[in-house]
């Protein structure tokens, strides 16, 4: 229990340190924003800074921190390390700098950031990599909710019947200005989800000693033996540090006024994020008393999970509170995955989003593919986890990426002898981990575990090895 609250302590201390660190690099200042040079009443849209932070909390905020933490916790409590630790000094960095770059491009995409400090072959590998990823995403943050209400409702309304539902509210959500329905639903869900964490950690914490949450340990507890590199930190994903968040920053930087505020809305989501990963991590090992039993529990589904806490910690009413901020959770970061491939096909094919009929010739075919595999994970036993795992891969990947696309942004601005280590070295601990894991997987090429160890390695070193060249490079040409 004590390492819990000095987990949260640390997250505290890592936005107003580390998150001052990570500004000031940056070095935002007064330049009028995307939001107010470009406003179109669509997607460039003024908001008030506590509103677009607590957008950007549920567009990020999805079932990664929560289902993502609870497989993650079947490792042990050696996850909450890398959940605060990758979130000061990755994943908050991350979303940071993803954001604030696009803003001083006109709030344009990762992909299109790709193509601009890496080149233009980066740019359409990232353009179709950005976009089945949104699409998984989206899928996922369709099944899971679906599972959930199918739980808590009769039985005609069964998951397919709420992945439809689901499904037509991510085309209302896709289609209207961000203000409309985004903008008015969100702060009172982003309320909802905090209460909601609160009340999940509240139970635990104030069970009378029912519950107990365990201390800090670097043990491996998984029951399979499962290795904690790199599949742990595959498995946690949106809960320390999460490339889908790459997506979701630039359409907050097409909203928020000032540059100044970008550390608030986008670092400051990360830690918040954060916390609620924390939550559920220490209620999954701490429900459960083991993680064999919390790793049997999970292989019922995921959802099933977030309701036996719920119900078990808070009672039959708390628990249908808890899991309706869950449900809320997810479904607020699936429709902005689909309204996030809707810009990047916009940019892509240069249509003007200010028409409803070009935002209907992208929405409705993105719709139709994500249906299908919502069918897909719903129709499959394991469905769910088969989109999940890719999911996973390709999330880290893309964090990878945009990691490393910041790097070139900071090495450009002449961050050149430590201001460029602030990304260089999480987008090179991200390449091993993405690298590792699609070379030993199961659903990669399931090479031996040393071999793949080695592979990783080099990959990262080669990249750590660019971008020390670019460096020598750059000191150079400013001596000159």
């Amino acid at each position: 229990m004590i390492s819990l609250f000095i987990s949260f302590a640390v997250l505290i201390v890592g936005y107003l340190v580390y998150g001052k660190v990570t500004e000031k690099i940056f070095a935002p200042d007064d330049r009028q924003t995307p939001a107010l040079t470009k406003e179109d009443g669509v997607d460039f849209v003024p908001m008030k800074t506590w509103k677009a932070f607590l957008i950007q909390l549920l567009n990020i905020a999805g079932t990664g921190p929560i289902f993502g933490a609870l497989m993650g916790a079947v490792f042990g409590p050696v996850v909450f390390l890398w959940i605060v630790l990758g979130s000061i000094l990755g994943g908050a960095v991350h979303d940071y700098m993803c954001g604030m770059i696009s803003l001083r491009h006109d709030g344009a995409s990762i992909a299109e950031l790709s193509g601009t400090y890496l080149g233009k072959v980066a740019k359409v590998i990232m353009r179709i990599f950005s976009v089945v990823l949104l699409v998984l995403c989206g899928t996922v943050f369709v099944t899971s909710p679906a599972g959930l209400l199918d739980k808590l409702t009769p039985d005609w309304m069964n998951g397919t019947f709420w992945a439809i539902v689901i499904l037509v509210y991510y085309l209302l959500a896709t289609l209207l200005p961000i203000d409309k329905l985004i903008g008015k639903l969100y702060p009172v869900f982003g309320v909802l989800l905090i209460i909601m964490a609160g009340a999940v950690i509240g139970g635990i914490l104030f069970s009378g000693g029912k519950y107990t949450i365990p201390e800090i340990s670097l043990e491996n507890l998984h029951p399979k033996g499962t290795p904690v590199w790199p599949y742990m930190f595959i498995t946690v994903a949106c809960g320390a540090v999460s490339g889908f968040h790459a997506t979701q920053s630039p359409m907050i930087a097409k909203c928020i006024k000032s540059e100044k505020a970008g550390r608030k809305v986008f670092y400051g989501a990360m830690i918040s994020e954060s916390v609620i990963a924390l939550v559920w991590a220490a209620a999954g090992v701490a429900f459960y008393g083991t993680t064999q039993l919390l790793s049997d529990a999970l292989a019922n589904g995921a959802s099933n999970v977030v309701y036996e806490i719920s119900t078990g910690v808070l009672g039959t009413f708390g628990g249908i509170l808890a899991v309706a901020g869950v449900i809320i959770c997810p479904i607020t970061s699936g429709d902005t995955a689909f309204r996030s491939a809707r810009l990047i096909l916009a940019e892509t094919f240069k249509l003007d989003q200010k028409k409803l009929v070009n935002r209907l010739y992208i929405t409705i075919p993105l719709l139709v593919v994500g249906g299908l595999l919502t069918w897909f994970a719903i129709s499959n036993d394991n469905g769910f986890q088969t989109v999940w795992r890719y999911f996973s891969w390709s999330n880290q990947t893309l964090a990878m990426i945009a990691l490393w696309v910041a790097t070139a942004y900071l090495l450009k601005k002449g961050k050149y002898r430590f201001g460029a280590l602030l990304t260089a070295l999480p987008a090179t601990f991200m390449t091993a981990v993405s690298t590792t894991y699609i070379l030993m997987a199961d659903e990669g090429l399931r090479l031996d575990r040393t071999v793949s160890y080695i592979i990783g390695a080099v990959v990262a070193a080669i990249l750590l090895g660019v971008y020390g060249y670019f460096q020598i490079k750059r000191a150079r040409k400013t001596e000159i």
